[in-house]
């Protein structure tokens, strides 16, 4: 299965990083001060950004208060994180210009989990800080094909979460899954990690990219 886009708009947790030790031992330990069931409150942040998991889980509690005093938990145990199989790579072999993140943690986080894993900042990362909504509304997804000049219709997302398939498919844009977060409806088809893509710089022409299916599991 071969698509043809302009643009590859990665989300960063569960995509190009592993970081669900340190997410889980955060919001576990975050649930025992606050007194709320560690199992409820994991279940509610796949693909959500710090201060709305807060607001479902302890809707008295200041979100915004509350998630900045999660911060350096955030980037806690940096030893802990891990390059999912292929981000590096596939990454690397695409344009500058041609790819970018959106995460539903803040830019401090992104950019250290990047860093630790050896992943290339891009020059487009749309994080937290810079929407007002966020993930399963479109505004980051919409936000990122913005910056990099390219029609929604031609960018191509890749999730682990069911919120963030959500904003790719109301953003107008297709999705590829990775498996680990059940990634639900609407998605093209679903790989176990980033080496199961390959992509392909079109030449001549007006460009573009190929974004393949190498391997299933």
């Amino acid at each position: 299965m071969v698509l043809e886009c302009d643009a590859v708009l990665f989300d960063l947790d569960g995509v190009l990083v592993e970081s669900g030790p340190v997410i889980e031992r955060m919001w576990r330990g975050w649930a025992a001060r606050r007194g709320l069931d560690p199992d409820e409150v994991m279940a509610l942040t796949p693909g959500r950004r710090a201060p709305d998991v807060v607001r479902l889980a302890a809707p008295e509690l200041d979100a915004v208060k509350e998630a900045d005093d999660l911060e350096e938990h955030q980037v806690a145990d940096p030893h802990l994180l891990r390059e999912i199989p292929g981000a590096r790579a596939l990454t690397g072999a695409l344009p500058v210009g041609a790819w970018a993140v959106v995460t539903s943690g803040s830019r401090f986080v992104a950019t250290t989990r990047l860093r630790a894993v050896g992943v290339t900042e891009p020059p487009v990362l749309v994080t937290a800080d810079d929407v007002v909504h966020g993930k399963p509304s479109p505004e980051g997804y919409l936000s990122a094909a913005e910056a990099l000049g390219v029609p929604a219709g031609r960018c191509v997302v890749v999730e682990d979460a069911p919120s963030g398939v959500r904003a790719g498919l109301a953003a107008g844009m297709r999705v590829i899954g990775v498996e680990g977060g059940g990634v639900g409806d609407g998605v093209e088809f679903v790989v176990a990690d980033l080496t199961s893509l390959s992509v392909t710089v079109v030449s001549g022409g007006g460009g573009g990219l190929r974004i393949s299916r190498t391997a299933t599991r």
